[in-house]
């Protein structure tokens, strides 16, 4: 199966209000897995007219604000209408194909995806005409679940720490947790 692990990081969690500040996508294919960073990877940095967003969120993304501060050349930069045509071409480079309609869908894998990222991927130019996931997601808590002793689906920590990482900790850069995704999820392939 073929899938798209991805990853967004965003000015807040109100899809209503804030902004996609980085998306990064992962291509997986779990019957031939490549090493990690051979992996097709997509990464773009997101510039709005302005920001609004929670202190916490920009805290925690001060990295990103000051890359799309920067005022030199950025082939990772571009426009809440530009990302999607661009996460379509890579995804169309990448193999994936286009149905009756000219949509690229595809089954799209991340922690806490279907309530998070996938909110604010519906509101941005394009979505639904020129790409589109699956209803159905791949989220790597149902994986590392505790069925005895959680009372709520595990973290991304919490995953990572049950899948003995040496790292358990989260990088909270898109692109790093798109792979830790597909890290975490490789492991169940064969069961």
């Amino acid at each position: 199966m073929r899938y798209v692990s991805l990853d967004l990081e965003t000015t807040g969690g109100n899809f209503e209000r804030h902004q996609i500040l980085e998306l990064a996508a992962v291509v997986e294919d779990s019957k031939h897995p490549l090493p990690l960073h051979e992996l097709p990877s997509f990464r773009r940095v997101v510039r709005h007219p302005e920001y609004v967003g929670s202190a916490g969120a920009l805290a925690l993304n001060a990295r990103l604000l000051e890359e799309l501060a920067h005022k030199g050349p950025n082939r990772e930069l571009c426009t809440p209408d530009e990302l999607l045509p661009q996460l379509r071409e890579f995804l169309l480079v990448q193999g994936f194909k286009t149905d009756k309609k000219n949509c690229v869908t595809f089954t799209i894998a991340g922690k806490n995806v279907a309530v998070f990222d996938v909110p604010f991927l519906r509101r941005l130019p394009g979505y639904g005409t020129l790409v589109r996931t699956e209803p159905a997601t791949l989220d790597p808590a149902a994986f590392y679940l505790n069925w005895h002793k959680d009372t709520r689906l595990p973290t991304m920590q919490t995953c990572k720490a049950r899948a003995k990482f040496e790292d358990d900790a989260v990088a909270h850069e898109a692109l790093a947790d798109a792979l830790d995704v597909v890290r975490l999820l490789r492991p169940f392939y064969e069961r």
